[in-house]
């Protein structure tokens, strides 16, 4: 009696969880799927960041107002004189004339434009060179050196960055006028050299970038100031030398006002200077009108830059994120 009854109760037992684990094992493959269609989303990261539609539209409007004026330039490079007025702007006339263009450019008035060129590269040389050189030594002893006067300096640097060039253009040219430097190269070349943007950027770059353990283990090992500076910091601060030696040459390359105020002999004219002297040519009582050549001479004026930006641009970058992260 008492088997059966265990036995029963066995039996009973046995059958009568049966329905609810069958509910269980009819959910279970519907919660696993849902699981499993979670964990096959890719996780939002900062390096994959969410997808913002005004942020794109946003980007395009920019690209479009920084590539056409670009093509425009390129387009119309590409017309004579009469093409330039009948044609649409934005688009080519009839007769591509782009190699005539830069054979005309190149050999008008004896070739005055390529003696323009070798003026600007001659003031791009010496003074962005120039600047970057000294903005690069003042940086470096202004970071790793301490001396009396140090925030003194510091102070007058962030005067002069906040101080607009033009507000210095008329007493820099009294000045140049009294030692007779005027109407000469050293009237460009000279101003240029001085950069405090350049200075500051070295000095913030060199803080950051040469640690102070790494020249006092040098000093310790008998190394002198000029072959630690030459030997372990400059290799350092190549990305921010290369920073403020771009910066420098895109101001040297586009100075205009500075030029003027100096110069007035054709011969020294950069090409800023040379374009806007054909292009007031027009406005002259008999002068000739040559807007086709003004708009390939600016096409040729850009394309030194442009590749000069396109080849050092890792250097330009690496420079701008220095000191971002802290390991």
């Amino acid at each position: 009696m008492t088997t059966s009854l265990t036995t029963a109760d066995v039996t009973d037992s046995e059958n009568g969880p049966a329905p609810a684990a069958a509910g269980r094992a009819a959910t279970a493959p519907a919660s696993a799927t849902v699981r499993n269609k979670r964990s096959t989303r890719a996780p939002r990261t900062p390096l994959q960041p969410r997808r913002s539609v005004p942020l794109t539209l946003l980007t395009g409007l920019v690209l479009v107002y920084t590539l056409l004026p670009l093509a425009w330039l390129f387009i119309n490079a590409t017309k004579d004189q009469n093409g330039l007025l009948d044609s649409f702007g934005l688009w080519f006339a009839d007769d591509v004339n782009l190699w005539d263009n830069i054979t005309r450019t190149l050999t008008y008035d004896d070739g005055v434009f390529i003696r323009w060129l070798l003026n600007t590269l001659l003031y791009v040389a010496a003074g962005a060179g120039g600047a970057t050189v000294l903005a690069v030594l003042g940086g470096y002893a202004l970071a790793k050196f301490d001396f009396p006067g140090r925030k003194a300096v510091f102070a007058v640097v962030l005067g002069a960055v906040a101080v607009p060039g033009t507000a210095l253009a008329v007493p820099t040219f009294l000045m140049f006028s009294n030692l007779g430097l005027t109407n000469t190269p050293w009237a460009v070349i000279i101003p240029s050299l001085i950069s405090p943007f350049g200075l500051y950027l070295m000095w913030v770059f060199a803080s950051e970038s040469v640690p102070t353990e790494l020249l006092e283990a040098a000093r310790i090992d008998g190394a002198g100031e000029l072959r630690i500076f030459f030997r372990i910091a400059l290799p350092l601060l190549m990305p921010g030398t290369v920073t403020v030696l771009l910066f420098s040459m895109v101001a040297t390359w586009n100075n205009y006002f500075l030029p003027l105020i100096m110069i007035k002999d054709p011969d020294w004219y950069p090409l800023t200077l040379g374009l806007n002297a054909w292009n007031a040519q027009a406005q002259t009582a008999g002068g000739e009108a040559v807007f086709d050549l003004i708009i390939t001479g600016s096409l040729l004026t850009i394309v030194p830059i442009v590749a000069v930006f396109l080849l050092l641009q890792r250097f330009w970058q690496s420079g701008l994120a220095a000191g971002s992260v802290k390991e």
